[in-house]
This record gives C-alpha cells, sequence and structure tokens, in this order.
C-alpha cells in the first residue's frame, strides 16, 4: 500500500501483553503437575504393616537419607512456583495499568480554541503561541512550534483541511503504527550486536551441542536403558552355552559392561580394592575367579561377582567401600536380568526360524529368574524360603523339621494353628513374632485359571499348525486370607500376655524335644529341611490342580449347557416349520380337487415365500454370528492393549536387603517340560493390583498327537511363590480344503466370458454395416 510505513511501539505495551499470556500457558499447567503432593496413604495402617526387623530399619534410615535431598528438592520448587506466580501477578497488574487509547488529531485542541472558531480568532491564536515557542525564542520549543503550524495550516489550507476531514489527519492516512511484542532495547541500534552474538550463541553452539552430546549418549543404550555393549555379550554367550546354569548367569552377569568404569563413569575404583576383594574371595567358595575367558576375567567383573555372592549369603562388608558398590551393582541387576530374558527369547524365536544354531534351553531362562528372585531377597539357591522372614535364622530352621512337624516354606508355617506356631517361635519376642506375621499376611496369594482355545468360525479344534490362544485368569489376594480371624487376634496385647504365659509352661517340654532334634541333627551331613521338599510340593500341586479343574469344568459345562439350549430351540423352530409346511401340504391337496389349475399356482406363490422367509431368516442369524464374532474380537483388542495403557504399580515387596522400594513382578509364558522348550516369550506383568487377564499365543504343532504343555506363572522377588498348570491339546490333522464354494465356476459362465471376450470394445456400428 502506498505511503504506509511500520513504526515499533516505543511505549513497549505489547510487549507485557505478550510476556503475561505466555507465562500463565507455561505456569499453571506446570504447576498443576509438578507441584509436590503427598502420597495419600493410611500412615496408622502402614505404621502398623511396618516390619520392625534390623534390616528393614536400616534400610527405612537409608532412604529417609536419600530422601533428604528430596525433599530439599522439593521446598526448592515450592519456592521457585510461589516466586513465579508472584511474578505472574505483578504482571496481571502492569497489564492492567496500561492503557492503550486511540486519540484523534485535533487541531483546535493544538490551539487552544474550541470546535468552530472563526479566522480571525485562528490567526490570533496562532500568532501569540509562535511568538511564544518559536525557536529563536527564549522560550521556544522546537517540536511543539511544528505541531502548531500544522495545526494551523490544516485548519487554513483549504486541501490540508479536506484530508484532515476526510482520513483524520492533515498528512493523510500513510502512517501505520504496528506494536510488537519486544521490549524496546532489543531494536535498538546500539544493542544490535549484543543480540545478534547472543542468537549466534544460543542456537548455533549451545543447541547444536546439548543434541549432539544427548545423541551419542543416547545410542549407547536399549530402549530399556541397558548398553548396546551388554546386550551383545549376552548374545555371544547365551549362543555359546544354550544350557547354562545358575552359576553361569551369574559370572555372565557380573560380566555387564555396566560395572567397567570405562563404559560407565559411575563406577569407582578404590587403592583398597586391591586388599579388600581378595579377603572376601577368600570366604567364597566356588567364585572360580581363575576364569580366563574375556571379560569374565577382567577385574572389575571379578568384584562384581564376588559382591554378588556376598549379597546372597547376607555378609558384613565394610560400609564405606565395598558395601556402597554392592548396593549400586545390586540395583542395578534387575534390569540387566530382564534383558537377559529378552535376549533369551529372542534366540528361541530366532532358532524357530532357523537363524540361530543352538535354541537356549528352558532351565536357561529360569535360572535367570531364579537369580532375580535371589537378588531380591539377597538368599542362595540353596537356602531355605524361609529365610525372606524377618528375625527367623539359619539355626532357628532346624527345629521346623522334626518327626512332628514338618516346615519347609511359608505357606506351612501359615497353615499351623496359633498355639503351635507361637510354640515354635517361643525364641522371639511378641514384637518379633508380630513382624513375622504381618510380612506373612502381606505375601502374596495369586489364583491363576488357564483355559486353552482357537480363534475359528467354522472349527474351534486344535489342529496341526493352528494358532492355539492361551487365557489365563490371574487373581491376586493376600496370603492373610489364608489366616483366620480368630488366629489374628494375637495383636491384641491382653492375649499376647496370656499367649506368653501358656507358653512358658509348655517351655520345659519343648525344650527337651528340641534337645533331642539337636542330637538328630547334627549326626547328620545335611541340614533336615533341604531333603524332604518333594512332599509339600506334591500336595500343594494336587490342591491347585483340583481347584483349577472344578473351575474348567464349571465353565465347560454351563457352555454345553448353552449349546445345548440352543440346538434344542433350533430343532424345535425347524419342527415346527415342518409342521406348517405340512398343514399348507394337506390343504393345498384338498383344494386341487375342487379348484383344478389354478391351486398350483397358489402353491407355487406359497412355497417362494416360504424360501424367501428362510433365507431371510438365515441372513439375519448370520448377521448375529457375525456382531458377536466382533465383539469379542474388540474385547480381545482390549485385553492385549489393557496392560499397556495401565499404571505400573502393584503392591510393595518385603526385601531388607534391597536397597530400593520395589513393586511386585511376575513373568507369564506357555513351556514344553518334556522337550525342555519354551514356547512363548515371557510376559512381564508389573500391573496385577487385584485382577489382570491375559492371552497367550502359539502355534500347534505340525503332527496329530497328544502333546502337554505347562502355563508358568514365576515371580521376580519371592522365591518358592511360582505356579504352573498344565494343558493338553489333542491336535487333529489339518482339513484339506480341495474345493471351495466360491471356486465352483459352471461352465455357462465360461462360455458366457469368452464370448464377451470377443467382441472388441472398440467395434462400431459401422463395422458390422461393413460386413454385411
Amino acid at each position: 500500500m502506498p505511503g504506509m510505513q511500520f513504526e515499533y511501539d516505543e511505549e513497549g505495551g505489547t510487549f507485557f501483553y505478550f510476556l503475561f499470556s505466555l507465562w500463565g500457558l507455561v505456569l499453571i499447567p506446570t504447576t498443576y503437575y509438578f507441584w509436590p503432593r503427598k502420597p495419600v496413604d493410611d500412615e496408622k495402617d502402614k505404621k502398623r504393616r511396618e516390619c520392625n526387623c534390623d534390616p528393614c530399619v536400616i534400610k527405612r534410615h537409608q532412604l529417609k537419607s536419600s530422601t533428604k535431598w528430596a525433599r530439599m528438592k522439593e521446598k526448592i520448587l515450592k519456592i521457585v512456583f510461589i516466586i513465579a506466580w508472584i511474578i505472574f501477578a505483578l504482571l496481571a497488574y502492569k497489564v492492567s495499568q496500561i492503557h492503550i487509547e486511540y486519540q484523534e488529531y485535533d487541531p483546535y485542541g493544538e490551539l487552544g480554541l474550541d470546535v468552530g472558531a472563526t479566522k480571525e480568532q485562528i490567526k490570533k491564536a496562532y500568532k501569540q503561541l509562535s511568538l511564544k515557542y518559536h525557536p529563536d525564542k527564549a522560550t521556544g520549543d522546537h517540536k511543539k512550534f511544528m505541531k502548531i503550524a500544522k495545526a494551523y495550516t490544516a485548519l487554513t489550507n483549504e486541501e490540508t483541511r479536506k484530508i484532515w476531514e476526510e482520513s483524520g489527519d492533515p498528512d493523510g492516512p500513510g502512517v501505520t503504527r504496528f506494536g510488537i511484542a519486544l521490549p524496546k532495547w532489543i531494536v535498538e541500534k546500539q544493542n544490535s550486536m549484543w543480540v545478534l552474538l547472543v542468537y549466534g550463541l544460543l542456537f548455533m553452539v549451545l543447541l547444536p551441542v546439548v543434541v549432539g552430546v544427548w545423541w551419542y549418549r543416547s545410542i549407547k543404550f536399549s530402549k530399556d536403558q541397558v548398553l548396546l555393549d551388554t546386550t551383545r555379550l549376552y548374545y555371544y554367550f547365551f549362543q555359546k552355552n544354550p544350557n547354562m546354569i545358575l552359576k553361569r548367569v551369574i559370572m555372565v552377569l557380573a560380566g555387564s559392561f555396566e560395572f567397567d568404569k570405562f563404559h560407565n563413569a559411575e563406577i569407582v575404583e578404590r587403592p583398597s580394592d586391591n586388599e579388600e576383594v581378595p579377603m572376601l574371595i577368600k570366604h567364597l567358595p566356588n567364585l572360580d575367579e581363575k576364569n580366563k575367558e574375556k571379560p569374565l576375567c577382567y577385574p572389575y567383573s571379578v568384584k562384581a561377582r564376588a559382591l554378588l555372592h556376598a549379597h546372597f549369603q547376607r555378609l558384613d562388608l565394610p560400609p564405606d567401600t565395598l558395601a556402597i558398590d554392592q548396593e549400586y551393582i545390586v540395583k542395578k541387576c534387575p534390569y540387566l536380568v530382564n534383558e537377559m530374558i529378552n535376549v533369551i527369547a529372542q534366540l528361541v524365536a530366532g532358532a524357530h526360524r532357523n537363524a540361530v544354531q543352538y535354541m537356549p534351553r528352558l532351565e536357561t531362562i529360569e535360572n535367570c529368574m531364579k537369580v532375580s528372585q535371589m537378588l531380591i531377597q539377597a538368599v542362595d539357591v540353596r537356602t531355605s524360603p524361609l529365610l525372606q522372614l524377618p528375625h527367623l535364622t539359619q539355626d532357628m530352621l532346624k527345629h521346623f523339621t522334626t518327626k512332628k512337624r514338618h516346615i519347609q516354606k511359608i505357606r506351612d508355617l501359615i497353615g499351623m494353628k496359633e498355639e503351635d506356631r507361637r510354640s515354635l517361635l517361643r525364641h522371639l519376642t511378641m514384637d518379633e513374632y508380630r513382624d513375622i506375621i504381618n510380612v506373612c499376611a502381606s505375601l502374596p496369594y495369586v489364583t491363576m485359571e488357564v483355559h486353552s482355545t482357537v480363534l475359528d468360525d467354522e472349527d474351534t479344534s486344535i489342529t496341526a499348525g493352528s494358532i492355539v490362544t492361551v487365557e489365563v485368569s490371574l487373581k491376586r489376594q493376600m496370603m492373610e486370607v489364608l489366616f483366620d480371624k480368630e488366629e489374628l487376634s494375637h495383636v491384641d496385647e491382653d492375649q499376647d500376655n496370656l499367649a506368653i504365659a501358656n507358653e512358658d509352661n509348655e517351655s520345659n517340654k519343648d525344650q527337651q524335644e528340641n534337645e533331642t532334634e539337636e542330637n538328630a541333627d547334627t549326626n547328620q551331613k545335611a541340614p533336615v529341611w533341604q531333603k524332604p521338599k518333594k512332599q509339600p510340593k506334591k500336595k500343594g500341586g494336587n490342591q491347585k490342580n483340583k481347584k483349577a479343574k472344578q473351575a474348567y469344568n464349571w465353565k465347560a459345562a454351563a457352555t454345553t449347557q448353552e449349546k445345548k439350549e440352543s440346538s434344542k430351540q433350533d430343532t424345535e423352530k425347524q419342527g415346527n416349520e415342518v409342521a406348517v409346511k405340512d398343514e399348507e401340504e394337506r390343504e393345498d391337496k384338498d383344494d386341487v380337487s375342487e379348484r383344478g389349475a389354478e391351486t398350483d399356482e397358489e402353491t407355487n406363490a406359497s412355497d417362494g415365500e416360504d424360501q424367501r422367509e428362510d433365507r431371510l431368516e438365515s441372513s439375519s442369524g448370520r448377521h448375529e454370528e457375525d456382531e458377536e464374532q466382533w465383539k469379542k474380537y474388540q474385547e480381545e483388542a482390549k485385553k492385549e492393549q489393557q496392560l499397556d495403557t495401565k499404571v505400573k504399580e502393584s503392591h510393595p515387596v518385603h526385601c531388607p536387603y534391597y536397597g530400593e522400594e520395589k513393586q511386585e513382578g511376575w513373568w507369564l509364558y506357555v513351556s514344553d517340560k518334556k522337550n525342555h522348550m519354551l514356547i512363548t516369550a515371557p510376559v512381564q506383568i508389573l500391573t496385577l493390583k487385584d485382577e489382570e487377564e491375559l492371552t497367550l499365543k502359539f502355534s500347534a504343532p505340525h503332527k496329530p498327537g497328544l502333546y502337554s504343555y505347562t502355563v508358568c506363572l514365576r515371580s521376580d522377588c519371592y522365591v518358592d511363590f511360582d505356579q504352573s498348570k498344565n494343558i493338553r491339546l489333542d491336535v487333529k490333522e489339518a482339513k484339506v480344503i480341495e474345493d471351495h464354494p466360491q471356486w465352483d465356476i459352471p461352465d455357462d459362465e465360461d462360455d458366457k466370458d469368452k464370448d464377451e471376450d470377443t467382441d472388441s470394445d472398440y467395434s462400431t456400428d459401422f463395422d458390422e454395416s461393413d460386413e454385411d
């Protein structure tokens, strides 16, 4: 547009509007999401349930000391938010004080006259003001004199007056002011060099450096924040040793590059390691520190291996050196074990595609899962699962297996009567006994139901090569369900005193029994609790299988009853239709004798109507079946996506020797125990709070026959809480489809297609006339 000019807002009012809106857009959602909040928990119930054993007290003290900096961060964050809101309030006040008004040009006001003054009054006022504000005078003002001259010209010159009346400005509509959302000093000429320097430093130096550092660090890690070099190390060793024992798994785990200072800057190498590590190795038999495989023979690997075995045996370490290193290594190991399991699952899948030469055996992946349990609970393979409970020691376990009682598992201890259990733990105080009961009550009690099907519209039987869908429903409860309410009344103080009095009366008899038990235990080479492990497992397994069969048969019976009822209804409908047709045929025969040929036409019409009705009924039935199948498909899709959308939170784990708070986790997979094969990749479940439903899919064997598989549920934090359910598959031969109705094409249609092909698309009536 000619005569158009752009000018900056010299007052800078627009910048405050922009700053106020931008500050509010950032501050409001940031405060909502990042304002420190206290967890909504029942503090009284939490304190009542807390374990007060020495390791738990030390762990809580360490967590509180580590959370001091976190609390300091919360205070600093609150102060920052308060300051930000104060700035926001000041900006709001500043914006409210800015008045942007459009002022029209008034030449009468410049001369100090009223609107409609005469020419003589205008000339008189101009002379008086020009004598006062002329630049040559002592009281002169150049800017004021220019305004007076402009107003006198606008009122006396006819052309200028006309322009002023039309556009509101004697100079015409040539100048337009635009305000920009920047402070005034940024656009000033003397600051342009500094602004350009800051711009170049920010976008051409700082931003590329930050992106480069982030990219260089991110390419070293996988999506689970595990070093890619460590993942390659796992691939190498699991391909080299498909059947890896537990001791070998710990060696490979200790060889992870996360524990090497060259790959991880957080690792600290101390001069005292040269003395303390060899002393620790002397107390750890079968460490295999003389292994010459790389990197298992490197010093960092030997040190990590020694610290892991010391953790499993709960050995005391120097608190300022090795204990700190051990805590760091143990915290890293669960993520590394999960990466091991993923690597083994990928190698098994590659072996099925003939991409890997040797398939890892089932025992290898189960040993990795055992290592995870050992890490969280700080127990060895040969130790009793009862050591997961507080205040229990190895010496106390000698009294758990006698001629009268046989306690090897936590469930065996829970299954005892209150009097027998308290007498067995009579050496403990009432507070220590209460800690054991509270921990037992908070342990998981999971029930698993398994059902295998084949999702097919036509045939649901399992055929060779078909996709088998295993539906697993998990229900998680507290172990306190196994306690009787009357037995839990020991928490009251009055009953505690009565129980202690009764125990004192029976203490003499128990001491005599214990002396005889100790003499019998000393004659044995191995601890008594290690030998009879098979009997309670068989009992527990039979009970679980019975419950699962009852639930499964109930469902199967319900489905068969529904099928029978639906088949009965269909047969009744068909019988009614047949009866109606027979009556119509009889009536038609009677009418034939009377009406003759006319009745034939009527019967033909009625038959056509019956056929149409049958077709409509069949089409409506198919439509309903399609809708039901579509609903099932949507439900399955929701189940598959259910775990991804849930928050990864389940239940806290009692793990006093693990340096962090841990949530319960589970692995679910299908295996072939007979052939030592992993059938499905393990699914990690981190959201099992109450109930969970999952589906596992795999292809059936290619040969018909009876096959047995095992659905396994393994914990990643508790020992001896694993479950398994057997499923049997009757695999039949796959049906060979020779002819399909869609493939049957009549010969008449082939002839018609040939005749139509002979007619050219470019033939016209003129060609036919020429032939004639």
